[in-house]
């Protein structure tokens, strides 16, 4: 946790956003796996972790706006809970940690919301994502679970996303210290990467790197030698030397904070000509929309930048023809790179997604594409210092995509589908950094860099 001052600060913030109301945030509760007793690993809520810093299942906490004051609901524990978890601090002394010293049973959280609703004062909540939570709210708020979303809180979402956008000094330091432990996931990686190994000896491996560092993975791992496949949580194949292996893992520490990227390994430790050229494209457009990234730039304008990018190194390999330009404004592209360029990223891996992508990466102004691949891009508006994002490009080739563009011929003026088939094996390749836009430009998050050429990726694929 961070000092107590930093989650009043939050909270006071909030308080001179919104002006009026109370403001409810639930905590999550444990969720059953296979019986009440056996539970997936306990993750808190992201913004109820942001203004309240607990961990711990079965809370909640008010920001009671018009009286300046904070509460946290929970129960303490009893002998039976001792027994099977020892001894556990007391609600208050929990508090104590956040600076909050107004605390109550949970049974005790419907009284004050019944009181606000008779009182009519306005209820701000963000929308819930959790099945037990949307329960409770609609006994609560006297609203449909089926409604929740919709009635939701637009100037609280709006809030929240304003202040977690911008990374304090305490969560820039967390964010480069864990860093270290992605880094180590991900060299891991490439010293396994070595002929006869099945991938879910190397993604149980790392996984075990990042509950040894005491958190966990930010997401179920991706490593896969069918790297076509955006998120492949397909961990049985076997390895064979010259395959391409795709690692997208993350590193997620007690907080809650998240590392994410991506390399990708040649089994054996050298990669072939071919593999060679397209994973310099996809190098040389990593570089280039890091170096272009800076406060008050649109993300999407650097996206399309990778996109040309990526177009123009395929047309020096004829696997697209024709002007650049058009090329990338008509969408051909989409077919190697077929994704956005980057998310935020912090308390969540993908950071407040939870909250509604367009909240998070697009404003008033700026409105989503309809075109295919770019329709997919997370985040679009324009960056500010303090914002910490993915920037992550790559080129696929996914033949069933390709059999359906060469089908209907979409954008065969700009696609060599002969050449293209020759590569329909190939597989994937995405690399993948974690940035913060400082207010000169920006900085990789880390003390150093996990290798990324093809010279630092062999070298870290050879060593024993």
């Amino acid at each position: 946790m961070f000092n107590s001052v930093v989650y009043q600060d939050r909270r006071n913030k909030l308080r001179a956003l919104l002006k009026s109301g109370i403001v409810i945030f639930l905590g999550n509760n444990e969720s059953p796996m296979s019986y009440p007793a056996n539970t997936y690993r306990y993750r808190q809520d992201s913004n109820f972790l942001y203004y309240f810093g607990l961990s711990m299942p079965g809370l909640a906490g008010i920001i009671d706006i018009d009286n300046g004051k904070d509460v946290i609901f929970g129960n303490d524990v009893d002998i039976d809970d001792i027994i099977w978890m020892g001894p556990q601090p007391s609600i208050k002394e929990l508090g104590q940690k956040v600076a909050v010293n107004e605390t109550y049973p949970f049974a005790m959280l419907s009284d004050i919301i019944t009181d606000a609703t008779k009182r009519k004062r306005t209820i701000h909540f963000l929308p819930p994502y959790r099945a037990e939570n949307k329960l409770i709210l609609e006994k609560l708020l006297v609203i449909p679970a089926a409604s929740l979303n919709d009635k939701a809180s637009v100037e609280l979402i709006k809030a929240v996303v304003a202040m977690r956008s911008i990374k304090d000094e305490y969560e820039i330091k967390h964010l480069d210290e864990i860093q270290n432990v992605g880094y180590k996931m991900h060299t891991t990686f490439m010293k396994m990467a070595r002929e006869g190994i099945y991938e879910r000896e190397i993604a149980g491996f790392i996984e075990g790197i990042a509950l040894s560092n005491g958190g966990t993975v930010s997401f179920p791992v991706i490593l896969s030698k069918h790297g076509e496949t955006l998120h492949n949580h397909y961990h049985g194949n076997k390895l064979t030397k010259g395959n391409l292996v795709i690692c997208d893992a993350g590193f997620e520490s007690e907080m809650g904070y998240a590392t994410d990227n991506t390399r990708v390994a040649a089994v054996g430790g050298k990669f072939s000509q071919q593999q060679k050229e397209i994973y310099q494209i996809v190098l040389d457009t990593n570089n280039a929309a890091i170096e272009a990234i800076k406060p008050g730039i649109e993300y999407r304008e650097i996206h399309n930048l990778a996109a040309t990018i990526v177009a123009e190194g395929l047309k020096n390999l004829e696997l697209m023809k024709g002007d650049t330009k058009e090329a990338v404004a008509a969408g051909a592209h989409a077919l190697f790179f077929p994704h956005g360029l980057g998310h935020m990223m912090g308390l969540d891996v993908h950071d407040m997604e939870d909250l509604g992508e367009n909240f998070v990466g697009y404003d008033n102004k700026l409105k989503r594409s309809e075109q295919f691949g770019t329709a997919y891009l997370r985040l679009a508006r324009k960056l500010q210092t303090g914002f910490v994002l993915t920037v992550e490009p790559g080129i696929y080739f996914i033949p069933a995509l390709i059999d359906k563009w060469q089908e209907e011929r979409i954008n065969s003026n700009f696609i060599n589908f002969d050449k293209v088939n020759q590569y329909r094996n190939f597989g994937g390749i995405r690399l993948e950094d974690d940035i913060i836009v400082t207010e000169t430009g920006n900085r990789i998050l880390g003390n150093k860099r996990i290798p990324i050429t093809i010279n630092e990726v062999e070298k870290t694929v050879q060593a024993k």
